[in-house]
């Protein structure tokens, strides 16, 4: 079923209206879809290359739209929310969290994971409905999302319009892989600053 949807979608990216379902993908990947805008937004930028700054945009807006209501989805079904947690095996770490988030590392460290979310090959839904389960704070958590998210479409949008194939390759082979290193370098980046910060305070 995974390799059926795979292949609808990059049949989608060669569409009339891939514009319009790249906005769909990107919608519901962010809360329950299991195929990542990833797959379309790359042949859709080798074809048009001319549009890749609104081939990003359209993935990053329905991208964080898609994990408003995942987080919605947290928040206000909790029942149903759990039932998704169980399924990926995070059900304990949900209540775990929920009792230390209001203590200030566990905070920070949630701000760290969601952004890992976004912009590694984590699971964004996950967080998106774990997010809305722990009622963390919803403007910090769209900021986020689109600084996470629009850093990683953007990525792949411009490498790929720079480079084309040989972009597009090495993320075949190795982007899970960088895209990793990348977001824990950049997490590794605001945790210096943050201690550097305090320790001047």
């Amino acid at each position: 079923m995974f390799f059926e949807l795979y292949n609808k979608c990059l049949k989608l990216a060669a569409h009339k209206s891939s514009n319009f379902f790249l906005a769909i993908v990107s919608f519901v990947e962010s809360s329950f879809f299991p195929i990542p805008p990833d797959v379309m937004i790359i042949p859709m930028v080798l074809a048009k290359k001319n549009k890749y700054i609104k081939i990003f945009l359209t993935a990053t807006i329905f991208s964080v739209l898609g994990g408003i209501l995942g987080y919605f989805i947290g928040l206000f079904f909790f029942d149903l929310g759990m039932q998704i947690m169980s399924i990926y095996g995070y059900e304990d770490k949900v209540n775990y969290l929920k009792i230390n988030l209001n203590q200030g590392n566990s905070f920070y460290a949630w701000l760290g994971i969601l952004f890992l979310a976004g912009f590694t090959p984590l699971p964004y839904k996950v967080f998106t409905i774990v997010s809305g389960l722990l009622s963390f704070n919803l403007p910090i958590f769209i900021i986020i999302s689109l600084v996470s998210r629009g850093l990683r479409f953007f990525i792949i949008s411009y490498f790929t319009f720079k480079f084309g194939y040989i972009f597009t390759n090495f993320i075949r082979l190795h982007g899970s892989k960088w895209f990793t290193i990348v977001g824990i370098f950049i997490i590794t980046i605001f945790i210096i600053i943050f201690f550097i910060l305090n320790s001047n305070a």
